[in-house]
């Protein structure tokens, strides 16, 4: 049975049309994720329970992204975001858990979306009757106001675009490319594609050798398995690698450095503490890699919260749904990223927590 009624719609109506338009005017751009709102302005004065669904969120990557919500949460003291499920890798686990936030009656419900648009039915039953449903990460179809209430998104293409632009003063505009993405078919890694395809198109002089990603299943044997395909096949013809996910990119690093092809120009997004580490170590031997990491990924839930305490309170809100990362690491530029002796070697340095905060969860 659906959770969001006529009688819901009818009481909402302005609000979620406000809302509609300010969405619709916010995904023409985007924000860095660095360079976000005040949530103080709307907190409210209700309270406010939170929780955050993960799909897989098993990893010090998605335990850092809870850390950055009840960060942010913390600055409204209306706010609690203490509930955190995490689905295993189960779509019905997931949609169970969402259910049962709805039914309890939480207000707002932030999912990341691991299973894309499958979960619509799930999220359109959620929204409504006083909770807020903001699927994030991913952009999804959907109406907004009635499968869910907002969809804050990382901007894949416009960081594929980037990947393009950086390719070509790495690679002095010339050489031959190539895309890393997670399962075959996967929407967010075709965003990416399509975003470095059309950044290629102003390089003439760089060939994308694949017309498709590469598929990775964003798993680092899958990965490093690829890599030594394309190392084959390919040999030291391969000048450049972009990737839309981090553990990727350390296994293709880790297949190039067991080859005797030379290190190509990598560009990726959401690092590791061990990629970063290896890299600032071949910088002490003279033996780096052009290296581009954009990064800060995890504090994208921020953006989520700020959204989702808007529409819950019927704020119109004018911050970009789209968020791109932060150059954390640009050899063309002189930028290093940081390297950390205690932290795991899955840890993402780039998190806007407070370092002593960083520290603590790692202890955990």
């Amino acid at each position: 049975m659906t959770r969001l009624n006529f009688k819901t719609v009818a009481k909402l109506g302005t609000s979620c049309a406000a809302l509609t338009l300010a969405a619709t005017a916010a995904m023409a751009e985007t924000v860095r994720v660095d360079q976000g709102a005040d949530i103080t302005e709307l907190c409210g004065s209700d309270p406010i329970r939170v929780a955050l669904v993960d799909g897989w969120g098993g990893d010090t990557w998605r335990k850092i992204t809870f850390a950055e919500l009840q960060d942010e949460a913390s600055k409204c003291p209306n706010i609690t975001a203490e509930d955190h499920s995490d689905a295993g890798g189960d779509q019905q686990t997931y949609s169970a858990a969402i259910n049962g936030y709805a039914t309890q009656g939480y207000e707002v419900i932030i999912a990341f979306t691991d299973f894309g648009e499958a979960a619509l039915p799930t999220y359109r039953m959620a929204n409504g009757d006083g909770t807020t449903m903001v699927p994030y990460f991913n952009q999804i179809p959907g109406r907004v106001g009635f499968d869910y209430a907002v969809n804050p998104y990382q901007d894949s293409v416009a960081i594929g675009k980037q990947y393009a632009e950086w390719m070509a003063k790495a690679l002095d505009g010339e050489g031959n490319v190539l895309m890393l993405g997670g399962p075959a078919g996967a929407s967010s890694s075709t965003n990416f594609l399509n975003g470095f395809k059309e950044g290629l198109a102003d390089h003439p002089g760089l060939t994308l050798l694949d017309e498709n990603f590469i598929a990775t299943n964003w798993n680092p044997a899958d990965a490093q398995k690829a890599a030594a395909g394309l190392i084959a096949k390919y040999g030291d013809n391969i000048d450049g690698i972009a990737s839309d996910y981090g553990v990727s990119t350390l296994a293709t690093l880790k297949a190039f450095l067991q080859s005797d092809v030379e290190v190509p120009a990598l560009a990726t997004i959401a690092t590791s503490n061990e990629m970063n580490c290896m890299y600032l170590e071949a910088i002490e031997n003279d033996e780096a890699w052009p290296y581009l990491a954009l990064d800060g990924s995890t504090a994208d839930i921020r953006f989520a919260l700020r959204q989702a305490v808007a529409a819950h309170n019927g704020i119109e809100f004018n911050e970009p749904l789209g968020v791109v990362p932060y150059t954390y690491a640009d050899s063309t530029s002189g930028i290093v990223p940081k390297c950390s002796d205690t932290a795991p070697p899955d840890a993402d340095l780039s998190s806007l927590l407070p370092e002593d905060k960083l520290n603590a969860l790692f202890q955990q």
